[in-house]
């Protein structure tokens, strides 16, 4: 087909023809001739340059963090019995006005490979594609469009730094054990930590002596896999973030969610906008909450107190709390979750502009602002909770793929 340039030379042509027919200036008929010869010239010139091309496009990796390098390659093998015009290959590619790449002719069996970075500077879904070749004539008065692969999508999680997990904690817990394990026993059924009867438990484990003594039923904890459990909260109400403060808010909540997952912590994750991810563990619950805390947004109507309200209900092991603006009351409601959690804290990102008066919460507030690094100021704090003897620290900056 012709492209834009090819359809004005030819409606130049077709004006010089009949401006030469009312005028009668012989010279117009040959340029107007000669335009049209032109243009027809390269439209045959197209047609007849068939492709025969074996494309393999990868985008590697499919998921990266915010900042990390991820790459596409597209590689072409030319499987025709001559040589190949110079190919241009296009593809589309979200925020940007989309990749344009040359390969020079290839010779009959031989192949090329064409490699362009995505911009990853933000969270979010990339859509990358359909791939394009695309052949024109020496002047650009006609091509032919090849499409070569199908649109992919690549999510581009939070940046995350490399932080440490929050503390284990000695609240009672039943999904993730005691606080550090303790031999009772040495002979037959050896235990490691008695807490205290949940309807539900087994009655052959309860420890008659121990609760005839402290006059309450408690049951023998069996030796299991040391196991934390860590709760996030995000706040993603519209009226308390804008746009350095929202991202700032993800990025710390991956961070903590990264470090605690890759202890193989039982996490769950909770934004004010009534999404709850359950509790969970392993690679495939990580990567998961990741992926929501890439496309998330911010939402007129989330509610911080309904949040917390929830969480009253419940308890267990860690909480964290994220949030920005937010006002006294509210941060101390968070602060009194501390009688349902081990342990409470709250991560308080910083307006630019303005900063938030101190506010006593009976938790530790842990304040940053957009730009500044979080793990400088998260870690401090978390290493005055951590547990003697147990490891404080994981390496959250290998990430999740």
């Amino acid at each position: 087909m012709l492209t834009r340039q090819g359809w004005l030379v030819a409606a130049g042509g077709v004006v010089m023809l009949l401006l030469a027919r009312l005028l009668g200036i012989s010279e117009l008929y040959v340029f107007g001739a000669c335009a049209i010869g032109l243009v027809g010239f390269a439209a045959v010139y197209v047609g007849f340059r068939r492709l025969d091309l074996e494309v393999d496009r990868t985008v590697h990796p499919a998921r990266v963090h915010a900042g990390r390098v991820s790459r596409v390659d597209v590689r072409l093998r030319n499987m025709r019995p001559t040589d190949t015009p110079v190919l241009r290959l296009f593809e589309p590619v979200t925020g940007t006005p989309g990749a344009e790449l040359l390969v020079p002719p290839l010779d009959r069996g031989s192949a090329a490979v064409a490699s362009y970075r995505l911009p990853t500077d933000r969270r979010g879904l990339l859509r990358v594609g359909p791939l394009e070749v695309v052949v024109t004539d020496p002047f650009g008065l006609s091509r032919t469009v090849l499409r070569a692969a199908e649109q992919v999508e690549v999510t581009v999680y939070p940046m995350i730094e490399d932080v440490r997990p929050v503390p284990f904690t000695a609240a009672h817990d039943p999904l993730s054990g005691a606080r550090q394990p303790h031999a009772i026993g040495r002979t037959g059924d050896d235990f490691y930590a008695l807490r205290p009867y949940v309807v539900g438990d087994d009655l052959r484990r309860i420890h008659w002596p121990s609760s005839a003594r402290h006059d309450e039923m408690l049951v023998r904890q069996q030796e299991q896999p040391w196991q934390g459990r860590t709760t996030v909260l995000l706040d993603v109400r519209r009226a308390a973030h804008d746009a350095a403060t929202i991202e700032a808010a993800i990025s710390a909540a991956a961070s903590i969610v990264v470090a605690n997952g890759l202890r193989r912590d039982v996490v769950r994750l909770m934004t004010t906008d009534g999404t709850d991810s359950g509790h969970g563990v392993g690679h495939a619950h990580l990567q998961a909450l990741l992926e929501h805390l890439a496309v998330i947004d911010t939402s007129g109507a989330a509610s911080l107190r309904r949040s917390v309200e929830v969480l009253h209900k419940v308890g267990g092991g860690a909480l964290v709390v994220v949030v920005a603006q937010a006002t006294p009351d509210e941060l101390a409601a968070a602060g009194r979750l501390k009688g349902r959690f081990g342990s409470v804290t709250v991560v308080q990102v910083d307006h630019a502009r303005r900063s938030a008066a101190p506010v006593r919460t009976g938790a530790p507030v842990i304040r940053f602002s957009p730009g500044t690094s979080f793990a400088k100021a998260w870690d401090p704090v978390i290493a005055r909770q951590g547990t003697p003897g147990h490891p404080a620290r994981v390496g959250a900056a290998r990430g999740v793929r």
